[in-house]
């Protein structure tokens, strides 16, 4: 019979389970030591790909505001896509019997409010002569020739 205990299969375990728990008693021995890091190094590279930056336009001056610009930010939200039965700006069909109304009418209409429509289109911040502006600049995309106050 022969001796398990001198074999070479026994040998080679014990050679391999040698090297196994010195190879992990080196990794042990480092785990307390902190690596040398270079700080500058380490924020460059985890620096952000982009930044996001939000600003305010700069605001007009109250009673400044051109037709255009007061519809731009006020009134195209409902009159550009027709929501709450708004009447799409340009659309002449659905424009003729409001300007049937005259400038006077449209403005006072605009400034109560009119269906779904609030008071100034919301923008309680106009005067009356930017509501006035706005009112001509929407009609008159519908084929009116209203004079806006300057």
């Amino acid at each position: 019979m022969s001796d398990f205990r001198s074999s070479p299969v026994r040998s080679f375990a014990r050679i391999a389970l040698s090297v196994g728990v010195a190879a992990l008693a080196t990794q042990l021995v480092g785990c307390g030591k902190k690596a040398a890091v270079d700080e500058e190094l380490a924020a460059k590279l985890t620096q952000p790909v982009a930044s996001v930056s939000l600003q305010a336009a700069p605001a007009a001056a109250p009673g400044s505001r051109t037709g255009e610009q007061i519809y731009t930010s006020v009134c195209g939200a409902c009159h550009e896509s027709g929501a709450a039965g708004a009447p799409k700006a340009g659309d002449k069909g659905a424009w003729a019997p409001r300007l049937a109304q005259g400038y006077d009418g449209l403005v006072k209409s605009a400034t109560a409010g009119k269906n779904a429509m609030p008071p100034k289109g919301g923008a309680a911040d106009l005067t009356e002569n930017e509501l006035k502006r706005a009112v001509a600049f929407l009609a008159n995309k519908a084929g009116a020739g209203f004079k806006a106050p300057d």
